[in-house]
Order: structure tokens, then C-alpha cells, then sequence
């Protein structure tokens, strides 16, 4: 249970979240450069915070398209370390009260959850395909962007009541977009826990206030399946007043849908019709493209939750062609 600064900022706390951190990044050269000297800087970052010096440091931004041009900023190793600390030790407290649907960035949720939640859902309310189910689809409007920090905070004070607690994470709030007073940057794992905070009062609303029964979201993507299609368009309105006025967002015009589930449902990179579930056509050209020997495996798992063997065949062909292309390309050189 927390309790007051020391159980993000002490030498033990500091070094369980350089553990998390670390996992799995041990080869790039920030890390290593961090990790030469760790307990000397873990120390100087625990004295930092302890007597109000820390500063948090600039990002260092670039861009990737997957698939939609996405800015990310990468915060300095200390920075990130501070940001796993943080969301460690108030993340339980906001997990707790979490809806079971919400499937974004939570241990044992993920997309493939998230998909298969939809199925069971969409077999539940067709009564296994023998009546018509609709599915009503949202996204949020440049939802990262437009999180404003002062909904935020009053948000986490909730539930957070340690007052070092809440400068430290306004420190990490502030570090991006503060003269605006909106938005959260892509890439601290910080934002993905806000992202939930933020977004569960929508939860509650949709759960509690409008009794939908069959919710799921994924971040700022949700849907909501009924057999009932008037019913989905009713609920379009209520939202997006709750959206706008209580959470300063809106919905994206162009991305609320209401679909039948034969006509296919587009929902976190795959297609679900009732005897089939495909992955999106733009999913399948992104991997043909940019699939190698070492980011294979991952889009094999890809393939595994979708009917997919003939272009999982395809993926194992291309990937074998581009390294033995690489390999011999690299020999010519030193030749």
C-alpha cells in the first residue's frame, strides 16, 4: 500500500524499478552507459529528489510510422527510471478500480485479450451467430495530445494523497506540454497509466451511468456490441457530451462506426466475422514490408491469433530473402 515518497524514491525502491526498467534492454547504449556506474547514479537520484533538485530532462523526439505517423519522446535513462518508479508505486492503486474491460497497457489484458473478449461478446449477444449483432466503434480525437493536466492531477489526487507524491508527478507531467496545459508524450510508460486514469472516467460512465453491458477499451479505441442498432446510435450522443464536457475531448469524426459483425469488425489490427478472424489489409502490407529475420518471430505470433498460414509462409520467405540479400551484400563489401 502506498504511503509517502519513500516508497518511490528510497534506494530499494529505486533499484526494484531499475530492474523492471532494465528488463529486456540491456543492449542499447544508454542503458549500459547508466548501468557502468548504477549505484552511484541511483544514489544521486534518490538525493536529488529528497532535497527538491530534481529536474526532469529534455526529450529527445523522432518519428515511426506504424501504421499512422506517430511522435515519440524518449526521455534520459534517469528520467525513465523515475518514471518506472513512479507508476510501480501508484499504479496499484488505480488498478484496483480499473474495469475488468479495459485491455490497454494492464498485466494479463493486451490486444489479443481485447480481441478475444470481442468474440466472446459477439458470440454472446448473436446467440452463437443465429441472430444479427452490431458492433459500435469509437476513437478519441488526438487523445494523447489533448489530455488536459489540470483534469489529470485532479484525477490522480483522488487517489493519491501524499503531497510529494503529486509534485513529482506533476515534475513528470510538466515535462511535456506545459506551456499549453494539455497532453502526454508518446513513450513514457508514465503516459500509459495517465492514459487509463483518464480514460476510466469514461468507463464508469458508459458501465454505471448508460448500463452498457458488453464495453471494451483499448486505450482510446472502445466498442460496444448490441443486437439492438438503434440502440448503438443512441449512445453516441451521451458520450460524446460526457467526452467534451467532462474530459475536454472529443470523438473522432471519421472513426465512429456501426457495423454488423458478417460485414467484418475492424477492432486493434484484426478483422472478426463470425468464421473467420483476419488481419487488417493495411496490418498484412506493413509486415510484408518491413519484416526481417530479427522482428519475425513477433509477427508470427501475429499471425497465430488470425487466419493467417499462407501469409505467415509468405512473412518466413520474405524474411529469408532480405538477410540472405543483406549477407550478400555486406560480403561483397569487404570483398
Amino acid at each position: 500500500m502506498l504511503t509517502d515518497i519513500t516508497d518511490i524514491t528510497s534506494i530499494k525502491a529505486l533499484t526494484a524499478a531499475w530492474q523492471k526498467f532494465s528488463r529486456g534492454k540491456s543492449s542499447r547504449k544508454d542503458v549500459i552507459a547508466y548501468q557502468k556506474d548504477l549505484e552511484t547514479n541511483i544514489l544521486q537520484l534518490h538525493k536529488a529528489v529528497f532535497s527538491g533538485q530534481y529536474k526532469h530532462g529534455p526529450y529527445r523526439i523522432f518519428t515511426i510510422h506504424d501504421p499512422k505517423q506517430r511522435r515519440i519522446h524518449k526521455a534520459t535513462v534517469q528520467d525513465r527510471l523515475m518514471h518506472q518508479a513512479i507508476v510501480s508505486a501508484i499504479e496499484p492503486a488505480f488498478e484496483q478500480r480499473f474495469i475488468y474491460d479495459s485491455y490497454s497497457c494492464r498485466k494479463n489484458k493486451g490486444t489479443h485479450a481485447g480481441v478475444n473478449r470481442l468474440q466472446t461478446f459477439l458470440r454472446r449477444a448473436s446467440s452463437n451467430n443465429t441472430q444479427k449483432v452490431y458492433v459500435l466503434k469509437c476513437d478519441i480525437s488526438k487523445y494523447f495530445a489533448s489530455i488536459d493536466h489540470e483534469i489529470l492531477m485532479g484525477l490522480i489526487t483522488r487517489h493519491v494523497h501524499d503531497e510529494a507524491i503529486l509534485e513529482l508527478v506533476r515534475t513528470v507531467l510538466l515535462s511535456h506540454g506545459a506551456e499549453v496545459g494539455r497532453g502526454i508524450p508518446l513513450g513514457n510508460i508514465t503516459s500509459q497509466l495517465f492514459a487509463n486514469v483518464y480514460l476510466h472516467e469514461l468507463d464508469w460512465f458508459v458501465k454505471q451511468h448508460l448500463r452498457v453491458a458488453q464495453y471494451i477499451r483499448y486505450c482510446d479505441d472502445f466498442v460496444v456490441v448490441s443486437t439492438d442498432r438503434t440502440y448503438l446510435l443512441s449512445l453516441i450522443a451521451p458520450i460524446r457530451q460526457f467526452l467534451h464536457t467532462h474530459l475536454m475531448l472529443d470523438l473522432h469524426p471519421k472513426k465512429v462506426t456501426i457495423r454488423s459483425w458478417p460485414q467484418g469488425v475492424d477492432f486493434l489490427g484484426y478483422v472478426l466475422r463470425p468464421q473467420v478472424v483476419t488481419l487488417r489489409t493495411k496490418t498484412r502490407r506493413r509486415m510484408t514490408s518491413k519484416v526481417t529475420k530479427h522482428n519475425l518471430s513477433s509477427y508470427m505470433g501475429l499471425c497465430t491469433h488470425a487466419q493467417a498460414y499462407h501469409l505467415s509462409q509468405m512473412l518466413q520467405t520474405i524474411a529469408w530473402e532480405r538477410d540472405m540479400a543483406y549477407t550478400a551484400s555486406y560480403t561483397n563489401s569487404e570483398v
